[in-house]
């Protein structure tokens, strides 16, 4: 088999996550401290695909670029793709076809965490050599997905966000194709939905006899879509991480767990019970950083208690007399409040906000 290209949709509005995604692409949203486009690029050169495109809107393309660049901080070479519509994943696959040519590819949706990499799944399509090769994940709420129907270990069809899921068996953001794809995706017309379907064109694959193969997720995967999501997968990879104390650590501070602390983070007065991690140049004081809390760059909290949270970079968190807890900000929130009695905080702030809680 030729060697593999990667392609990364890096598009769409990110309706989800707003107020977020409001001035900022979903996929540059920071899960523990890294943004999720950016594991997405490292698992595709772990299992070997250096030559990626990352599909771009006009939106939050320049953003994008500007964060990824050409690629060579990850070991990549990246080509940047405009789409200029979200009109479905066939229709990226399309947009691309100039650059992936006749090699087999990687299709990697840039909001997805898949916890054990690409290189199994990578290997198993060069050792096999299907037309394609997908990946199923059981659900609780199929409904919301494209839905596999199988017969033992066969592919009977695929159905996009089915009213009547045939079962809980969904698509997993990520696809091996050959360019067999192409034909079955300019086949297509527009769903009720308006798009070009991945899951019909690898119907038509199925339809005409090429060989579909399906491998279900060893570990987890997550799509970042949403806020739980958004912090389930924080707390996922912060699971994993290990101590780390490149900050400083005054005398009454105390440091529990596995814990992350970058260079120029100062922790005075301060309790971090990890999993966690403090950015760079992070100012905690008098405060408490609870488990599967991440604190971005530059942010400052002060008299506060933060847990199972996310901090984007430059924020300011200050007397909140209360515990905020399962809360996304965004960057350069400044949140303090007033007297008042809230017993707890959910928030999901956009960028550049400023609240007082009363």
């Amino acid at each position: 088999m030729e060697p593999l290209k990667g392609l990364i949709l890096s598009g769409g509005a990110g309706t989800r996550l707003r107020p977020i995604t409001h001035t900022s692409a979903k996929q540059l949203v920071p899960v523990a401290n890294k943004p999720v486009l950016f594991y997405g690029i490292e698992a595709l050169v772990e299992a070997g695909v250096e030559e990626i495109a990352i599909i771009i809107a006009p939106e939050t393309g320049d953003e994008i670029r500007a964060a990824v660049g050409d690629g060579s901080a990850f070991g990549a070479r990246i080509t940047y793709i405009v789409q200029d519509e979200p009109a479905g994943l066939a229709h990226a696959v399309l947009t691309a076809v100039d650059f992936l040519g006749d090699s087999p590819f990687v299709m990697y949706l840039g909001d997805n965490l898949l916890r054990d990499g690409l290189r199994n799944l990578v290997a198993t399509f060069r050792a096999d050599e299907p037309d394609a090769l997908i990946l199923l994940t059981p659900v609780s709420e199929p409904e919301h997905y494209g839905v596999a129907e199988l017969d033992g270990e066969r592919i009977v069809r695929l159905v996009e966000k089915p009213k009547d899921p045939p079962s809980n068996l969904a698509l997993v953001g990520v696809y091996l194709f050959t360019p067999a794809i192409f034909d079955a995706a300019r086949a297509l017309e527009p769903s009720w939905r308006g798009e070009l379907e991945i899951t019909e064109a690898i119907q038509g694959l199925i339809d005409d006899g090429h060989r579909v193969q399906s491998e279900v997720v060893r570990g987890w995967w997550k799509d970042t879509g949403q806020l739980a999501d958004m912090l389930d997968a924080n707390r996922l990879v912060l699971e994993e991480i290990e101590t780390r104390i490149e900050g400083e650590v005054d005398e009454g501070s105390r440091v529990e767990g596995r814990v992350v602390l970058e260079p120029g983070a100062k922790l005075v007065g301060s309790v971090v019970r990890g999993p966690a991690v403090i950015g760079a140049g992070a100012q905690v004081e008098d405060a408490y950083i609870g488990p599967y809390t991440s604190i971005g760059a530059e942010v400052q909290v002060r008299r506060s208690e933060i847990e199972h949270s996310i901090i984007l970079a430059g924020s300011l968190v200050e007397d909140l007399g209360t515990r905020m807890e399962a809360s996304l900000l965004g960057r350069e929130v400044k949140l303090t409040r007033s007297d008042g009695m809230p017993k707890t905080l959910r928030l999901l702030v956009g960028d550049k906000c400023e609240i007082e809680i009363v």
